[in-house]
């Protein structure tokens, strides 16, 4: 087996380790053991801040300035919140959860003690309504969970409360080739990438920082707090991105594509409205590509933004950018992304982490004048 080959199989295992737990957003913390227990034997001081970012520093060989990599651990998700008197959940969306990707979808409802309890999300069948109704998405009020009980007391009795989590009963499975698919992967993807990186990471000048974010889906939160703390000259955020590499899409539309490379972000968001990536940034990043023969992307995205959006805006600013992978079918319970794109992320990730040295990120950071 290549390197490369081994690569793309000890990320596999780990996504599929990460995307196992079920964690949506303000439940991170159901993610601390697996991420500390990765990180802590490659770090020189690891945490866990009140908000539930773990942090680990990779001290550099001169120190001086600092580069910070992130990467959110949450996913989206549903909250139960009424629980009907025959047994049903009616639940509200936890994130950017899209009511079409709902419907008769298993999941998994954790319980405040962590019991799993399993359901099935229901919708009033179409034989008793009428046919034009029947083609309609559905809203998130006419759906609900049917977890097989009976009544309110049944439901009560096992331990599911108002406030319990749910999210997709979706397990990693392998496609053809080195595509893969499952729940999740918004972010664990980009998590993966950050952790094997840093695992790898060898005589790096500048401090590196591997900050595993909490409540990026629901405004950045966690990326806020952590920046602040860390304040770094430096920052990369490492997510996933739009593929839409599929029939119906033009291709003048089809902002990545699995198998060709992470994608370096230049801009995102409506009208640009999240991160326009620092010119240093990029152009160190597209550099150091280049120079290792990694293949890559070129990124710009009409909608979505990540946790770079709110780094780049902490204390008196941080040249931020992203490296994505690309994901089909993101925010859903099938999402599909290569392999290869996957392990090519991390090597890139862990050679500008290498190349970044005291000088630019001091450069970068701020330039006297006068």
């Amino acid at each position: 087996m290549t390197e490369f080959n081994k690569l793309k199989e000890e990320a596999f295992a780990l996504l599929g380790k990460l995307t196992s737990v079920h964690a949506p957003s303000g439940f991170e913390y159901l993610m601390h053991d697996i991420v500390v227990g990765e990180l802590e034997k490659f770090a020189d001081k690891i945490w866990i801040d009140s908000l539930g970012n773990v942090i680990a520093l990779k001290k550099g060989t001169r120190g001086g300035a600092s580069l910070m990599l992130a990467a959110h651990m949450d996913e989206i998700g549903l909250f139960v919140s009424y629980i009907e008197d025959d047994g049903f959940l009616r639940v509200i969306p936890i994130g950017g959860v899209l009511e079409r990707t709902l419907l008769h979808q298993r999941v998994v409802i954790v319980t405040r003690s962590g019991k799993v309890v399993k359901g099935v999300i229901g919708l009033k069948p179409p034989h008793v309504v009428k046919p034009e109704e029947a083609q309609k998405i559905p809203e998130m009020k006419e759906l609900f969970v049917d977890i097989g009980a009976s009544s309110r007391e049944e439901v009560e009795k096992i331990g599911v409360r108002v406030g319990d989590i749910a999210v997709f009963d979706r397990g990693i499975e392998r496609l053809l080739g080195d595509r893969v698919t499952g729940k999740a992967f918004d972010d664990r993807s980009g998590l993966a990438v950050m952790i094997k990186a840093f695992q790898l990471i060898e005589n790096n000048e500048a401090d590196i920082y591997a900050v595993a974010t909490v409540q990026e889906e629901v405004g950045l939160k966690g990326a806020r707090t952590a920046a602040f703390a860390v304040s770094p000259n430096a920052a990369i955020a490492l997510d996933v991105t739009i593929a839409s590499d599929f029939p119906g899409v033009a291709k003048s539309e089809q902002f990545t594509r699995l198998g060709k490379g992470p994608a370096i972000k230049i801009a995102d968001g409506r009208n640009a409205s999240g991160l326009i990536t620092h010119p240093e940034i990029l152009n160190f990043m597209v550099k150091v590509a280049e120079e290792e023969k990694i293949p890559y992307q070129l990124e710009v995205t009409p909608a979505g933004t990540t946790d770079a959006s709110i780094i780049a805006l902490n204390r008196e600013g941080v040249p931020s950018g992203v490296l994505s992978v690309p994901a089909r079918y993101i925010h859903s319970p099938t999402e599909v992304i290569d392999l290869n794109d996957l392990a090519y992320a991390i090597q890139l990730t862990k050679r500008v982490s290498e190349k970044a040295s005291v000088e630019w990120l001091n450069k970068i950071k701020m330039r006297v004048v006068r």
